[in-house]
């Protein structure tokens, strides 16, 4: 309730500052034991072989290095998604590059994958005190050329591996140049080989499985969709997350900001993720879990995407627009409704 009177202060400041503000207040209430993980009544369930508490989760963008988790965890998240974090630390595209629309309760960013480096991240995992599901989400650094994209996903496949419960592996940011020409048939089919082989032999050296998953982008074809899980089912991939920001600007093309470049997220991409997650859904067929995010602003947002075939949901531009109370009333929602498992 008290976001409500916040907000309107926050919306002047410069989005990204206004982020640093409100998650560094949060961080601070946490550690001063102020802050209590609401109690909301909901049955757990098996996704990927993980035990989740409840099924909404945050989704990688919001924490990139990985600062806040322990406040995060506070907000009654059943599992929390980190990154995207790169091998090595990068800067991210010149500012400003976070733009509102709160006309149409969106957002486009370009940031660029800016963040301190999967080593800084991994460093503060190990100081946290969360012992619930991480999710770790990887990228590729931008000046890494394509053609080596999988080395840096295999460095970072590596360092991740004995800390997540489960690993994104990002080929769908429309903010890191030629990036979702990996979701392409022949290139897709060779990079999840290389993955899947790491991911076994890292199985046996450290002697547990940690899920892999692919987040794929909205702005995909019905064959290019239909491709992409056909390739994750032949390579047995554990989970695919529908879907990453959009570059298109249906709903938002009256706003002179429209014409930033970057990924749209918020209430314009709510039907078209789920659209996606949909056309996956019925490509998979309950073989492998669908985790949809995108433009779950309400209550009923987040029901669409569950009755559309998603397994597990994120939550990002809705809690920024919404914020923590917004995390409840989702978990309160979805938990009085069934939700299939795998």
């Amino acid at each position: 309730m008290l976001y409500q009177f916040l907000r309107p202060l926050l919306f002047k400041l410069d989005p990204e500052d206004a982020h640093w503000l409100a998650f560094r207040a949060l961080n601070q209430i946490q550690q001063l034991g102020l802050l209590k993980k609401p109690l909301v009544s909901c049955k757990s369930r098996t996704v990927m072989g993980l035990n989740f508490p409840n099924p909404v989760g945050l989704a990688a963008g919001l924490d990139k290095n990985g600062e806040y988790i322990d406040a995060l965890a506070s907000l009654g998240f059943g599992f929390i998604e980190i990154g995207t974090v790169t091998p090595r630390p990068q800067p991210g595209n010149p500012r400003p590059r976070i733009f509102r629309i709160p006309e149409a309760n969106a957002i486009i960013n370009r940031l660029g994958f800016n963040n301190l480096g999967i080593d800084y991240l991994l460093n503060n995992v190990k100081n946290s005190n969360y012992r619930g599901i991480l999710g770790i989400n990887l990228g590729k650094n931008f000046d890494t050329p394509l053609e080596n994209a999988t080395d840096d996903y295999l460095i970072g496949l590596r360092k991740a591996y004995p800390y997540a419960s489960y690993i994104t592996i990002n080929i769908s940011s429309p903010n890191t140049q030629n990036l979702r020409q990996l979701q392409g048939a022949d290139v897709l089919d060779q990079l999840l080989n290389r993955l899947k082989l790491e991911q076994t032999q890292l199985t046996q050296t450290h002697g547990k499985h940690v899920p892999l998953v692919i987040k794929i982008a909205p702005d995909l074809s019905d064959e290019a969709i239909t491709s992409i899980a056909n390739l994750l089912l032949k390579h047995q991939i554990d989970g695919v997350i529908a879907t990453n920001t959009t570059i298109t600007r249906t709903g938002v093309e009256q706003f002179s900001v429209s014409k930033e470049p970057g990924g749209l997220s918020g209430a314009p991409l709510t039907q078209q993720a789920s659209k996606v997650l949909g056309q996956l859904h019925a490509v998979l067929n309950n073989a492998i879990p669908i985790i949809g995010v995108g433009g779950i602003m309400s209550p009923k947002d987040a029901q669409d995407k569950i009755d559309s075939g998603a397994d597990l949901i994120q939550l990002y531009t809705g809690l920024i627009y919404h914020g923590p109370d917004f995390v409840r009333e989702i978990v309160k929602a979805v938990c009085s409704n069934p939700v299939h498992s795998n």
